[in-house]
């Protein structure tokens, strides 16, 4: 651990000489400087310059507990003394790995009793598009490969994952998406339902799904993935008609449903799984972050009955990491679920902290560039617009408004996303109703300084 450290400056220097980040354009940031993050304590960061952060966006979607837990440092180092290390391949497991398993199987819906350990969300989406091309091989339909996801939905990074995903500027880079790979549209009504009704919308949506089936053959589509809620296409709420209207065409044509957790599981919604939350019934669930709280690199596929009898009675799944249950990566995520547990904190984040934070993050709406403003749980965002009675887009380019928002929010010592010109928030399950106040009030005050820039700057302007 490094505590004393050189002046940010040089920092800066040496992360530009050397670090290339992800989703970054590395020129820009490298004339700009990053920002060191040298600590961080239940909901705060605090960077080289020694600023305090709320962050409000739990890291990366993922600290769920909050910063500095230290059962979590112990519990690894405790590990690494015992078990630094095993796989799981070679018919062998390990006591950290089997635990962990028992107990997702135990917190998990339904019959989703097994699990399949990945090193994140990304892997755990290419195992998934393997295993249900697989399931339906097994059975002697091999034709069945077909997996249908939806525009702007993100399910990672990887070849596998980012296909399966729908967000076109990554399938701009590196050849994607990979052949077998089909689309619909997302369910945003805010930005794109028309003269319908939320309820309307949600059907027409929906029904995209059965068009889709129809027309690539039902006896060729394997599985739908998608997220309850869409993460990081800007936490998307679809309408409440949308999910049961496509639990019903799956169920017609017989073809699997992988609901991608890695944001909304383990709490993030008020209750342990968005599938929970949003009345999904899922085959297979994508699982990662909020399993460790982002303190170790781990993810899994949990599996229904189903799926899982086909796949192990099929001989070898060829299929595999060489940290799979990695056992300190287990251990860690095993006390994660004792503590979300134990101390009622995804019990709390439905009950209490979720209506509070809903009650102040609406209470945004209220400022006239802020149009739509969704929120489940604990991940919300707003629409920034200069007509919220047209539900207007800027005439400048989609993000640029944003852009300026994440800016001022940074400068007021608050981290908040942007995704185009939504704000979208995600903060650890532990934050307290007074931290969600200071959470509202530089939101606020950030959202008011863009509001005078983008008036300054003649870009108060609907396209």
């Amino acid at each position: 651990m490094l505590t004393n450290h050189a002046p940010t400056a040089e920092l800066q220097a040496i992360d530009a000489a050397h670090h290339m980040h992800p989703f970054t354009a590395g020129a820009e940031l490298n004339a700009k400087g990053a920002r060191v993050i040298t600590r961080a304590n239940g909901v705060y960061l605090t960077d080289s310059d020694g600023n305090e952060i709320l962050d409000g966006m739990a890291g990366l979607w993922c600290v769920n507990i909050g910063y500095g837990r230290e059962e979590l440092a112990d519990v690894a180092a405790q590990q690494m003394r015992q078990l630094p290390f095993y796989n799981t391949f070679f018919q062998t497991t390990h006591i950290p790995a089997l635990t962990l398993a028992k107990r997702i199987a135990e917190l998990a819906p339904g019959d989703l009793n097994h699990v399949f350990f990945n090193g994140s969300g990304s892997d755990a989406n290419d195992t998934n598009l393997r295993m249900v091309r697989h399931f339906w091989a097994a059975q002697g339909k091999p034709e069945k490969q077909v997996v249908i996801s939806r525009w702007n939905g993100y399910h990672g990074s990887t070849m596998g994952a980012a296909s399966l995903g729908g967000m076109k500027g990554m399938h701009a880079q590196g050849g994607l998406p990979i052949p077998g790979i089909a689309h619909i549209n997302q369910p945003d009504w805010w930005s794109e339902g028309g003269d319908m009704t939320p309820e309307e919308f949600g059907i027409a949506r929906a029904r995209e799904l059965e068009a889709k089936i129809e027309e690539i053959g039902a006896d060729k589509v394997a599985a739908f993935i998608a997220e309850p809620v869409q993460g990081a296409g800007g936490v998307i709420v679809p309408p409440d008609s949308y999910w049961p209207e496509i639990n019903r065409i799956l169920a017609k044509y017989d073809i699997l449903l992988i609901a991608d957790e890695v944001i909304c599981g383990f709490g993030r919604t008020g209750n342990w799984f968005g599938s929970q939350t949003m009345g999904m019934t899922p085959d297979i669930m994508t699982t990662a972050k909020g399993l460790s709280s982002g303190y170790a690199p781990i993810g899994a596929s949990i599996v229904s009955d189903r799926v899982a009898q086909v796949i192990n009675e099929a001989g070898d799944f060829n299929h595999g990491y060489t940290y799979s249950a990695h056992p300190v990566a287990a251990a860690v995520a095993l006390e994660n679920l004792r503590i979300l547990d134990e101390e009622g904190i995804v019990e709390r984040a439905g009950k209490v902290t979720a209506p509070y934070l809903k009650a102040k993050w609406e209470g945004l709406g209220d400022h006239p560039m802020v149009g739509d403003t969704k929120i489940v749980g604990l991940m919300a965002s707003l629409a920034l617009t200069p007509n919220k009675d047209r539900r207007a887009n800027f005439a400048a380019d989609a993000g640029t408004v944003g852009l300026i928002c994440r800016e001022r929010c940074f400068a007021n010592n608050l981290v908040m996303r942007h995704v185009g010109d939504r704000m979208i928030i995600s903060p650890p399950l532990v934050i307290s109703e007074s931290e969600i106040d200071l959470l509202a009030e530089r939101a606020w005050k950030a959202i008011d300084e863009t509001y005078q820039a983008v008036r300054e700057q003649g870009l108060w302007q609907e396209a």
